[in-house]
């Protein structure tokens, strides 16, 4: 009888399943204010999207605009890095308030700064301080999440930034048609309200266990660094070094950071090297905008609900099909640029992000010591930030020298990235990823 009363429930009620709705139900109310509160803060990422516009109408250049923006993107790279160390020594919720708090502050004085070089180092520390929030969000949903829903609650969380990133433009707009300073004052508000949400409902401290209670249960000295370096994995007995330096010693790891800096550094090229090659090829610029469209608008539907399926796939198939489809795109763009093939391309490589991005991003939160969570996100982050900053600088230099056929040379060095990245990753976390749990993990919110 108990086998007929699950047959009638729907794949997403049943026991262990990991479907949408099944995982947003055992989600902690922690882990969902702080999707809502990501959402918030993309919802007004305005400085990024309108910062040459804003300096230009102020009088500067367009090449001194283009530098605030390059300082921009610097300072994102920097803040993730420093984001990470600071939500392990501090805790989560502590380096989302500084970040939060700190960003609304900043963002207001760019407002009434006239020097241009005050202006740089107002727009630096904007962007550093707002980013970082980044590695403590996600290390906080790891802390928050069963394992066996880690990667789906990723694909939320990815969600939230996109549908936040999607509709900043729209919302910027209207609000530049009255004035660059409600602009910004409107940003500076959405960091308050993200700052608000973080003291009210995140956990206070790092959600790590407790170190008696570890004690109590602990295995034999040594037992610990053996197991580890049966795996692959760094040794964490106490003679292990701290912050990044231990991060550097597992190997494999540091590897697949280079393999996703090879990824990320190709993959923006869409916003760098595709326009002008659309241009080049005689197309209307109205084909860059239906690529941009198409791309968002499968990402946003189709990611999560795709997850439901991938996320039960090995993880070495997961990140063969995330890397390898990225250069598949990028090969069918080096044929012609003539619109079937731009359009067969563009759904080739979202693609690869719709199958490998929420897997790819939950990573660091499956392989990392909960002592140095942060620092695993925080330098995946690092390396995302660097691709995106260096990538479109290359990709163009090359462009201008090899043409169309420069989207062979990126498809080329996606082969790479995949076989390299497929050597740094571990599939000893596959069976820990996808493991059933029969309850969620729940923490009450501190008042």
């Amino acid at each position: 009888m108990g086998s007929k009363l699950t047959d009638d429930l729907t794949e997403d009620e049943r026991p262990g399943r990991t479907g949408v709705l099944a995982t947003w139900r055992e989600t902690s109310g922690q882990a969902k204010a702080l999707l809502a509160g990501v959402f918030v803060s993309k919802l007004a990422g305005f400085i990024q999207i309108f910062l040459v516009l804003f300096l230009t109408s102020r009088g500067f250049s367009s090449g001194q605009a283009g530098l605030a923006l390059g300082l921009y993107g610097a300072g994102a790279v920097v803040g993730t890095f420093v984001g990470g160390s600071m939500s392990d020594r501090l805790s989560a919720r502590t380096a989302t308030v500084i970040s939060m708090l700190g960003s609304a502050l900043l963002i207001v004085s760019i407002i009434y700064l006239d020097q241009y070089l005050l202006l740089l180092l107002a727009v630096l520390l904007v962007s550093a301080v707002g980013q970082l929030y980044r590695p403590a969000a996600q290390s906080l949903i790891t802390e928050l999440t069963p394992p066996n829903r880690l990667v789906m609650v990723t694909a939320m969380y990815r969600l939230s930034l996109n549908l936040g990133t999607t509709a900043a433009p729209l919302i910027g707009v209207a609000l530049v048609s009255v004035s660059y300073d409600l602009l910004f004052w409107a940003e500076a508000l959405a960091a308050l309200i993200y700052c608000l949400i973080a003291l009210r409902f995140l956990p206070r401290g790092s959600g790590q266990a407790d170190p008696a209670a570890e004690t109590a249960g602990a295995e034999p000295p040594g037992a610990e660094t053996v197991e580890a370096q049966q795996a692959g994995e760094p040794a964490l007995d106490k003679k292990s070094r701290s912050g990044y330096l231990a991060l550097l010693e597992d190997w494999r790891y540091v590897t697949f950071l280079f393999a996703f800096l090879l990824l990320c550094a190709v993959y923006v090229q869409y916003t760098a090297v595709l326009p002008l090659a659309i241009i080049e090829a005689g197309l209307s610029t109205w084909w860059y905008g239906a690529v941009i469209t198409i791309n968002g608008a499968l990402v946003v539907t189709c990611e999560v609900v795709a997850t439901r399926f991938v996320q039960t796939w090995p993880l070495r198939l997961t990140q063969l099909s995330g890397f390898a489809l990225l250069a598949v795109g990028y090969s069918i763009y080096a044929i012609d640029l003539i619109p079937v093939l731009l359009i067969v391309g563009t759904l080739v490589w979202t693609l690869s992000e719709i199958i490998g991005a929420p897997t790819i991003w939950a990573y660091p939160g499956m392989v990392a010591p909960a002592r140095l969570r942060g620092r695993y996100f925080g330098a995946m982050q690092s390396m995302y930030g660097l691709g995106s900053t260096v990538g479109p600088i290359v990709g163009i230099l090359l462009f201008e020298h090899l043409g169309q056929q420069f989207f062979l040379w990126a498809a080329a060095v996606m082969v790479l990235a995949t076989v390299i990245g497929r050597i740094g990753m571990r599939d000893s976390v596959e069976e820990h990823a996808t493991e059933p749990v029969d309850e969620p993990i729940l923490t009450e919110p501190t008042p």
